[in-house]
This record gives structure tokens, C-alpha cells and sequence, in this order.
């Protein structure tokens, strides 16, 4: 029984980051679904992990809509409202570091 008990709550540990990441991925699926050569499986993986460090949930969600709608980015950049200034900010760190990282 004890080992019954043991395996589960190791089973448990290893499934619990599982929702977290299932609810995520939009940026990975924005990626790999743009025309652009570079983006491979790996990369847009790899992309979105770097995403999932560097911004929130909500920032992901607007930065992938930005994939098919570039315009948008546009838009942000050019607001001068505190918060779109903030979340260009966030979005251009996350960009330096999206390339360092996700060569």
C-alpha cells in the first residue's frame, strides 16, 4: 500500500505543470502557422517556452494575435498609454531574448 501510495503522489508531481502547459502554446501555434521559412517546429517550441518566462498569460495571448495581425503590434508601439508602452517594453525583452536563446 505504501508503494501504491509513493507511485501516485510521484505520478501527481510529474502531471501537475501538464494543465499549464495544455492552456498555453498559443504563441507556438501563431508561430508555426505564419509563412515565415525559419519557423520550425523546434524554434516556435522553443519560442514559446522563452514566452512563457517572459510574459504573462494575457501578454502571450495579445503577442500571438499579433502574428496574423501585425498591424496590431503597430498600434502598441505607437499608443502612448502607459499600459501599451509597458507591454511594448515586456514584448521587446522578450524578443532580445527570444533571440539569444532560440537560435
Amino acid at each position: 500500500m505504501k508503494q501504491f501510495l509513493t507511485m501516485a503522489l510521484c505520478m501527481l508531481a510529474l502531471a501537475a505543470p501538464l494543465p499549464a502547459a495544455a492552456a498555453g502554446g498559443k504563441i507556438k501555434r501563431a508561430c508555426m502557422a505564419s509563412d515565415r521559412p525559419a519557423a520550425t517546429r523546434a524554434r516556435c517550441g522553443c519560442i514559446q517556452r522563452v514566452a512563457n518566462d517572459a510574459l504573462s498569460r494575457s501578454d502571450r495571448v495579445k503577442v500571438a494575435e499579433w502574428f496574423t495581425d501585425p498591424h496590431q503590434a503597430q498600434v502598441v508601439k505607437m499608443s502612448r498609454t502607459a499600459r501599451d508602452d509597458a507591454l511594448w517594453d515586456r514584448y521587446e525583452a522578450f524578443g532580445q531574448l527570444a533571440q539569444a536563446v532560440c537560435r
